[in-house]
């Protein structure tokens, strides 16, 4: 039993999603709805154990990305470089819910009949900007209000950033950041257990959800996968025509990209290929004090390829729910999935986290999530490889533009 568990836990885990999602397909279609419904407990305890990791995994990860570097680092090179992230993460929401909206995958789809969603139809764009500032700490993290969680995070990063600067209080801040250091391995670890049980509650869903639904899951499963990878080459087109509009020469960049995105792509972690990328950017002549900054932060709070995956399959859950979308879920969406993503951990199956975390905001059935998590690794692979094509074009961009003006 023992050696089972080992080869089992050793096992590569996009292998281990795939036998789930093919094994879940042909019980939920050939056997019977008393045995479909043993399973669905195992099911259940996926969804649990998602929604406990949701607050933890954003909170710690969130506080370690802003501390990142140093404060001394955080000068005109980091004004750059956020505001770069934050623009193409938010165009890359945009993409995502466009495409999406054209597209439309999961339409015709439908989840288990108990399933409710909160449309929220009556916030205004006030009221989602105020939601932003907690007027309770501790009830935004009882009422998981992502977007207060995401800004307490923010606000005690960046406060840790500058206190380690003080004479006074830079030792204790220091030892705050290692205690929240430790916290984030700890979720992570914590994470990573449930990645190895992750392929059994994929097997438990699936097959409760292809027993109801038959083919349709299938198709609509398949189709979804489809226009994920098309926003992903439409904002991959829009990197491209950043590049030379910013005088960056795109054949040069392809040359010397392609290995760490070709890497992100079958490893499914931005931070695992960091030490490739950081040698293509040196490969490419890029500033080392630019790169240097701009990579290993991008690794950490960069990612296009998971606010498109976030942004699809929000609307593929409105779809499969049969209530479409409004403009103000849509302006929901754009701001807690850009600010989420920056605590998405660059390692494989994080992003279905990231993913439940806008849905409990929005107001999406968690149910899709564990249908969204059947083809994790076969989005994930998409999104990794575009998240680290973002850090290296903002890094030849940002370059460029720091030599140009050191020339002025």
């Amino acid at each position: 039993m023992h050696a089972l568990f080992k080869t089992y836990t050793e096992s590569s885990l996009i292998l281990r999603i795939t036998l789930a999602l093919i094994l879940g397909v042909a019980v939920g279609l050939f056997a019977g709805q008393e045995v479909v419904d043993w399973f669905a407990p195992f099911g259940e305890l996926l969804l649990r154990l998602l929604k406990f990791l949701i607050v933890p995994i954003v909170l710690f990860t969130l506080i370690v990305g802003v501390n990142q570097g140093d404060a001394g680092g955080v000068g005109r090179l980091g004004r750059k470089t956020i505001v770069w992230y934050l623009l193409t993460t938010a165009i890359a929401m945009i993409v995502g819910i466009a495409v999406a909206s054209v597209l439309s995958p999961g339409t015709g789809m439908q989840v288990a009949n108990e399933a409710t969603v909160d449309v929220n139809s009556q916030a205004s764009i006030v009221q989602v900007l105020l939601s932003i500032v907690p007027d309770n700490l501790f009830a935004a993290f009882v009422q998981m209000n992502m977007l207060g969680i995401i800004f307490t995070a923010v606000t005690f990063g960046l406060a840790l950033l500058k206190l380690r600067e003080s004479p006074v209080h830079g030792d204790a801040a220091r030892q705050v950041l290692k205690v929240v250091e430790g916290l984030n391995a700890a979720t992570m670890m914590i994470m990573r257990g449930v990645l190895h049980y992750l392929p059994i509650g994929i097997f438990a869903i699936v097959a409760g959800t292809v027993a109801k639904q038959g083919t349709a899951t299938i198709t609509s499963l398949a189709g979804m996968v489809m226009v994920l990878y098309i926003a992903l080459f439409v904002h991959a087109g829009l990197y491209c025509l950043a590049m030379l509009v910013s005088g960056v020469k795109v054949g040069n960049f392809i040359r010397y990209a392609r290995t760490p995105i070709v890497t992100a792509f079958a490893t499914q972690s931005s931070s695992g290929t960091l030490p490739i990328t950081m040698n293509a950017a040196s490969n490419m002549g890029l500033s080392h004090r630019a790169y240097s900054f701009i990579l290993p932060l991008g690794a950490t709070i960069n990612m296009d390829g998971a606010a498109i995956r976030i942004a699809i399959s929000a609307v593929f859950a409105a779809n499969v729910m049969g209530v479409p979308l409004d403009l103000m879920q849509m302006v929901q969406i754009v701001i807690v999935g850009t600010l989420a993503t920056i605590g998405t951990a660059g390692v494989p199956g994080a992003g279905i986290i990231m993913i439940a975390t806008v849905f409990a905001q929005v107001g999406l059935p968690i149910e899709t999530v564990a249908l969204l998590a059947a083809i994790d690794s076969l989005v994930g692979m998409g999104a990794t490889a575009l998240n680290v094509t973002g850090d290296l074009v903002g890094a030849a961009i940002i370059s460029r533009n720091e030599k140009d003006e050191a020339i002025e």
